[in-house]
């Protein structure tokens, strides 16, 4: 018979790490690399992604 292994439970700050930065509004904005710049409104828009969650917005200057 096999040898039995045991698995160490992920401890709560393990599994959310990261995730109660974004829900504070304390995201980790990067910009898009795909898409460099965009152009609205004769204004350069930038789009940025969190690293952490994954959401998005625009800024325009």
């Amino acid at each position: 018979m096999g040898e039995i292994i045991r698995f160490k439970r992920r401890k709560p700050a393990e599994q959310h790490r990261g995730k109660t930065l974004c829900k504070s509004g304390f995201h980790k904005w990067e910009p898009v690399k795909e898409r460099p710049f965009d152009v609205r409104r004769g204004k350069l828009v930038t789009l940025y992604r969190c690293t952490r969650c994954g959401a998005t917005r625009t800024e325009a200057r």
